[in-house]
């Protein structure tokens, strides 16, 4: 293996794909060089963090309280908070 120049598919720019970072790809099983460079990888991570989210708020169909939810509330389905979710999904389980 010998280091690549490849080009970042956001900035244009074009970075080394070292001989040590395609080992790393090849003991993780990727079969395809990378798309972006080392910043614009790290940035698009930084957007896509669940952080990121919208949250919008929704009221818990079997305690009542007040909780957040990762997705608008369409109102044809019980929305419930974390601990009663996890009760019902107990409940379900063999």
């Amino acid at each position: 293996m010998e280091d690549k120049t490849l080009t970042c598919k956001d900035c244009q720019a074009q970075f080394t794909f070292s001989t040590r970072d395609q080992q790393f790809y090849a003991e993780k099983g990727f079969e395809n060089d990378p798309q972006r460079c080392r910043d614009c990888r790290a940035q698009r991570k930084t957007t896509r963090s669940r952080s990121a989210r919208e949250l919008f708020d929704a009221t818990c169909a079997k305690c009542n309280i007040a909780t957040t939810v990762p997705f608008k509330p369409r109102g044809d389905r019980p929305i419930y908070c974390r601990e009663c979710y996890a009760a019902i999904g107990a409940q379900a389980a063999p």
